[in-house]
Formats: structure tokens, C-alpha cells, sequence
């Protein structure tokens, strides 16, 4: 993938769709099905619930790393500036998902988080691993690179 473009995952039918920079303000439509393409996930944390953790983390054609927080957890604050950084950085490369394990249970339950933050590393729609701790930036592209 060059600079000047970026590749987005269809929601709907899965196709890769490669848009050009200078044209994502122009509401690009998959090349495959013609749903739009959601633009405003590649440069931000998406924060994903019980309900849409299937469709947006394990249906992604991208890879995600999933950010498993609590708001009264200070690690998990000092660590969310980092994601955000590193969602612009890795944008049409990798999702970066975030979920309230106190608000979620269903998911803290199902991939039994204990501590927290914890991040699963998730490619292809599989849990590859689970990473628990505040990581510092360089940790955490460690990781991502073995999901890229």
C-alpha cells in the first residue's frame, strides 16, 4: 500500500476497497456491493458493546486490537492516548477497538479478562493472543506488528 491511499473493509460484504486520500471526504461506496464505507473508524478507537463485538471485531477484514478497559482504572487511562496516536498512525491497516469490560461482561466473560487493560489481538476473525498490562508505545507496535 502506498501513502496516498488507504484500504478500508466493507461492513457489509467484507471486500477491501483501496481509496485514495484525496477522495475520502467524497463518501467512497464499496467497488463490490456499493454500501458505503465507514470512514470515521481508521484514525480513531471504535468502541465496540456485547452486541457489535461479533460484527466489528470479529467480522473486520482488518486487523483489530481490542483495548478491554474500565474508566476507574488508571493504567487503562494512561494507555488510551497511546491507542488514539496509534489508531492515526496504523489508519486502513488495523482497527482499534475499545470495550468497557464493566459496561460489556459478555465479552470480559467469553475471553476471560481478569485484569485489565487487557488487549486481544485479533486477525482473520480469531483471538490470536491477549496482551494484559499498560504496554508502552513501542510494546504495543511490537504487537501490532505481529498481526499486520
Amino acid at each position: 500500500m502506498n501513502d496516498d491511499s488507504l484500504i478500508l473493509g466493507c461492513l457489509e460484504c467484507g471486500t477491501k476497497n483501496r481509496i485514495p486520500l484525496s477522495r475520502m471526504d467524497e463518501s467512497p461506496k464499496c467497488g463490490k456491493c456499493g454500501a458505503l464505507l465507514s470512514t470515521d473508524i481508521i484514525s480513531q478507537p471504535v468502541d465496540v458493546v456485547d452486541n457489535t463485538f461479533d460484527k466489528v471485531v470479529l467480522g473486520s477484514v482488518l486487523p483489530v486490537l481490542v483495548d478491554c478497559w474500565a474508566p476507574w482504572c488508571g493504567p487503562c487511562k494512561a494507555v488510551g492516548p497511546v491507542l488514539d496516536e496509534l489508531a492515526v498512525k496504523y489508519k486502513g491497516r488495523l482497527i482499534i477497538a475499545k470495550v468497557n469490560v464493566d459496561e460489556n461482561p459478555r465479552i470480559g466473560s467469553k475471553y476471560s479478562i481478569s485484569s485489565i487493560p487487557t488487549m486481544l489481538l485479533v486477525k482473520k476473525g480469531k483471538v490470536i493472543d491477549q496482551v494484559v498490562g499498560a504496554l508502552p508505545k513501542a510494546d504495543l507496535e511490537t504487537q501490532i506488528a505481529r498481526i499486520l
